[in-house]
């Protein structure tokens, strides 16, 4: 009899899952969003949401890197999203945040407009990106996921930044 409820256990937790939007196939993703466009990045990777906070300045860096910001003791070293996908900057807003995120073995924050949730995608819903040819790199995707009635376009974190970039970050964070 235990093995009988066991399994009508199971049924239960997978029927209460299903009852949550909650996909046991899929991957769960952190969305933000930059200007009108929808984003997400592996909830595996980020390791807190923190307001948005004036950050150091560092001279000769590359335009995207904002500068670096004193975590609980940590310098991270700190990249405007919108900068570096060639979007126009804004004024931070009340909605502005830093997600510090896990990047080749090093943490990092960026800086984007707004946190949207945690999206739970399954595997049949997410698209390889889409190839524009030899003049748009899109290396950095690692897919387009659809979301109910919206595209979010997944970040690969590891590919974001090229070698160079990582080597400036790691200067910075210096």
């Amino acid at each position: 009899m235990a093995a009988g409820t066991t399994q009508a256990s199971a049924t239960l937790s997978a029927e209460a899952t299903a009852g949550l939007g909650l996909s046991t196939d899929g991957n769960q993703f952190l969305s933000f969003t930059l200007g009108e466009e929808h984003y997400g990045v592996d909830i595996l990777r980020v390791q807190e949401i923190k307001g948005y906070t004036a950050v150091t300045r560092i001279p000769n860096t590359p335009g995207f890197i904002k500068g670096v910001l004193n975590l609980r003791g940590t310098i991270v070293p700190i990249v405007n999203l919108r900068s570096k996908f060639g979007m126009p900057e804004v004024e931070p807003t009340m909605f502005t945040v830093i997600v510090v995120v896990v990047v080749r073995d090093r943490i990092m924050g960026v800086i984007v407009d707004a946190v949207s949730d945690v999206l739970d995608i399954a595997a049949k819903d997410i698209q390889p990106p889409p190839q524009f040819g030899t003049n748009v790199d899109v290396s950095f995707l690692s897919g387009i996921g659809k979301c109910g009635d919206k595209l979010v376009s997944l970040l690969d974190i590891d590919r974001l930044l090229t070698d160079g970039d990582v080597q400036a970050l790691t200067e910075a964070a210096a």
